[in-house]
């Protein structure tokens, strides 16, 4: 290789790396899988016999990023989250029992039920205390919304208002790993 394509590649990656790896980044699960491509792309383009013939340098990296992309999932098939929720008649996506209470060996699996629940009690706790009870009774411990109205005296509308605003605001703390699941 002469001096010249060295001094190519080593501009080329001095002007896309870093917003090369973001893309990568934003694509795939980890920072190691977005090292591993990078390291693929670059590799490639060392193989490259005329740097100079590249039209755009740019654009041809970022096909090539996005095929090794392409090929990290090819080749990793895990069990899509997908199966574990449904949207509803709103359109919003809801997390099936079984996702949050399976307890098969799936580390996939075990690793976002430990992240929901996570993320789930920070964004609870994240609520005034009258809209989080309203939605743990309901959702977690099972009662109905007239009990809850029934046990703490409030009115049917006020429990029913209490937790829209908390369901709401669960929706909007949780809606990242909803994209999690549509990757």
């Amino acid at each position: 290789m002469s001096k010249k394509e060295k001094r190519n590649i080593a501009s080329i990656v001095s002007d896309y790396g870093k917003r090369l790896f973001g893309f990568v980044r934003g694509k795939v699960q980890s920072e190691e899988d977005a090292e591993d491509i990078m390291q693929d792309v670059w590799y490639q383009l060392s193989n490259l016999t005329n740097i100079d013939d590249l039209e755009s340098a740019s654009g041809w990296l970022f096909q090539v990023a996005r095929n090794k992309i392409t090929d990290l999932y090819r080749r990793k098939k895990p069990d899509p989250l997908d199966d574990y929720g449904y949207e509803d008649e709103e359109g919003e996506f809801q997390f099936k029992e079984i996702l949050l209470l399976d307890d098969s060996n799936d580390p996939d699996l075990a690793l976002f039920k430990d992240l929901f629940w996570k993320e789930l009690l920070a964004a609870l706790d994240e609520l005034p205390e009258n809209q989080k009870q309203v939605f743990v009774w309901n959702e977690l411990e099972d009662l109905t919304l007239q009990e809850i109205a029934d046990q703490t005296g409030e009115n049917l509308k006020t429990i029913i208002s209490r937790k829209g605003y908390a369901v709401k605001h669960l929706r909007k703390k949780l809606a990242y790993l909803y994209q999690e699941l549509k990757l």
